[in-house]
């Protein structure tokens, strides 16, 4: 079975007609039937209905024609990362968050950029969601975001759970309190961000009220993060923001401690799950040896390693 046989049946398949198909693959099409008929012989099985019009998959056609797609696509996806990874010109490519600005990643920047100053680095504020996606054309080589998901052809490292705080305005009643609790939060307006595209840190936060059945009085969602503490300075509502912010230094709002274990938004860490680049592997070394400084142990997020073999590589 090749390639080609995989992206003639998928045409087929999704014109459900061998013409159109043909017309689309540039063929004509007496060949086509053939390689579909060659592809047939050899899983043995028919994978088209073919006494139907417009063409109809068989059970095993519709089995077939959903790995067939995934395949194709994970073929395409290899491609491109091969050849990134391959290119002759050093340049690295760090999509990132706009919070993850406020915590360590200036840090590994500037020491990386001092110990390879032969690498063109590229910083791209993206979400989560986009970096995966980037990771995959090519567009980045290594993410810094705070979703949990999943992918085959990504590797995750989470970095450190992040504690929560409550931004609220400096004259807010709440800055007599400490700590804070979620269920103190129940009057106020809970400003979210960002808007999109979501999945997104708001989805995040959300979660963390509907996980312990408390559903804030009013929920605004926000562009971005300095919009945000923008609308909490005015006393618009109050946002619940990662601990990295207490860098930020703004006289109109405070930043108090919530009370609540698991009240943590990750770091985390994604780059193409092969990936073993010189480069790749230094900016890794380097990001693991400043948060040992802190005390802190990334863990892994995919079965490639043990936690244990993580940390062996810094």
């Amino acid at each position: 079975m090749e390639l080609r046989h995989l992206r003639y049946f998928v045409a087929v398949a999704e014109e459900r007609n061998f013409n159109r198909a043909a017309r689309r693959l540039h063929i004509s099409q007496p060949p086509l039937s053939r390689q579909i008929q060659q592809l047939e012989g050899e899983l043995g099985v028919t994978l088209f209905e073919r006494g139907c019009r417009p063409l109809e998959l068989t059970d095993a056609g519709r089995f077939f024609f959903g790995h067939a797609q995934q395949f194709l696509a994970r073929s395409v996806e290899l491609k491109t990362m091969t050849r990134r990874i391959g290119q002759l010109e050093r340049r690295l490519s760090v999509g990132f968050v706009a919070s993850t600005l406020y915590g360590l990643i200036p840090q590994l920047i500037r020491r990386f950029r001092q110990q390879s100053p032969e690498v063109a680095i590229t910083l791209l504020e993206m979400s989560t969601t986009e970096q995966l996606q980037a990771l995959k054309e090519g567009e980045i080589d290594i993410g810094f975001g705070r979703i949990r998901s999943e992918d085959a052809s990504i590797r995750r490292v989470i970095l450190r759970e992040e504690p929560l705080m409550v931004a609220v305005a400096a004259d807010h009643p709440l800055c007599a309190c400490s700590p804070v609790t979620l269920s103190m939060l129940h009057a106020e307006t809970l400003l979210v961000y960002p808007q999109m595209p979501r999945p997104s840190f708001a989805d995040q936060v959300l979660a963390i009220f509907r996980e312990r059945r408390l559903t804030p009085q009013r929920v605004v969602e926000v562009r971005e993060l300095q919009v945000t503490l923008g609308l909490v300075a005015a006393g618009e509502g109050v946002a619940l923001v990662p601990e990295c912010l207490r860098s930020l230094q703004r006289q109109d709002v405070r930043y108090l401690p919530l009370q609540g274990a698991q009240l943590v938004s990750p770091i985390i860490m994604s780059t193409r799950l092969l990936d073993e680049s010189a480069d790749i592997r230094l900016l890794e070394s380097m990001i693991y040896q400043l948060y040992a400084e802190q005390g802190v142990s990334p863990t892994e997020n995919t079965p490639a390693e043990t936690a244990n073999e993580l940390i062996n590589h810094q």
